[in-house]
């Protein structure tokens, strides 16, 4: 036997001892592992699958190659627009809202007790109302009533109502505006909950050394202290960020004027649930599941150097 394969052997062995010195932590971990499988990873793999198919739903999958693949690169105009828009998306409501995310938990967090409590509160349920929406449809009124045409036909700035959604420059910076309201979720309180948890005696060794204000207990102290919880919370706002779909489909309909709120998530649902057309869709998902994987690979190498 070859020292390649007994060191292999060995390992195997090794892999196994562990396992059964720690087969109660393995047993609890199972019902979590079970459901992570069949509704995460499972989908992931069926779509990919299916993203290689034409696929209706009432006939078998037919295998077509990468019929799909070159159709939605290719001859797709649509999804083209979709990946602007989702891009534009990212690329501002993603950093924009996990500074938010971060300043707001680190001013909430100088509060103490029911006063932080209520403040947190106050900042995180916008992202949990299932009426968020309504508001911003009063808000962004096509007519007279409308509280933004009222206001500006009340100062003159405006002489008669503007369709906010039903105009075509004014739908995606009105989406993203709506996005930043809505950013303040599970990274918001990721953050409060990392602030929490720093090490007080960190401050003081600080002071010690020289440092003297805020500013620099935050970027020498509290964020060094948070590296797991800034990285869980990048990937929470990139995730937020490329699976927008519900605002532009609550406020500017799908799709929407000349599709300038279509986005790729909208741009799947079109084709899943109104086309059938499932082989398809399945091909815009895998896609999607690529973009948000290289990004989210690319913003951890980024923080783990930004962290080192």
């Amino acid at each position: 036997m070859s020292k390649k394969t007994t060191k292999t052997t060995n390992n195997e062995w090794s892999l196994l001892n562990q396992i059964k010195r720690s087969k109660t932590s393995y047993i609890m971990l199972a019902p979590y592992f079970i459901l992570f499988f069949l509704f995460t990873i499972l989908p992931v793999i069926t779509s990919i699958v299916f993203s290689f198919t034409n696929f209706n739903m009432l006939e078998l999958p037919e295998f077509v190659g990468w019929d799909n693949y070159i159709r939605l690169l290719l001859d797709d105009d649509i999804f083209k627009t979709a990946i602007r828009n989702t891009l534009i998306f990212a690329v501002i409501t993603g950093p924009v809202s996990y500074f938010m995310c971060l300043i707001f938990a680190w001013i909430i967090n100088e509060f103490k007790g029911k006063v932080r409590a209520l403040l947190t509160l106050i900042f995180y349920a916008p992202s949990i109302s299932g009426n968020a929406f309504v508001i911003w449809l009063i808000i962004l009124s096509g007519d007279r009533y409308g509280y933004l045409n009222g206001f500006l036909m009340r100062w003159d700035f405006i002489s008669e109502p503007i369709l906010w959604l039903k105009t075509e420059k004014y739908v995606l910076p009105l989406l993203i505006i709506v996005q930043l309201w809505l950013s303040l979720g599970t990274g918001f309180l990721t953050f409060i909950a990392g602030l929490q948890t720093v090490d007080k005696t960190l401050y003081e060794a600080a002071a010690v050394d020289g440092v003297k204000n805020r500013w620099q207990e935050l970027f020498y102290v509290t964020l060094p202290s948070m590296k797991p919880q800034l990285m869980f919370g990048a990937v929470m706002q990139i995730t937020q960020s490329f699976a927008v779909a519900d605002i532009s489909i609550q406020l500017a309909g799908n799709p929407s004027i000349n599709y300038a709120g279509t986005t790729i998530v909208t741009h799947l649902l079109d084709f899943g649930t109104f086309r059938y057309e499932m082989g398809y869709s399945s091909a815009i998902a895998s896609v999607l599941f690529l973009f948000m994987i290289g990004t989210n690979k690319l913003v951890q190498r980024l923080l783990r150097k930004v962290g080192s």
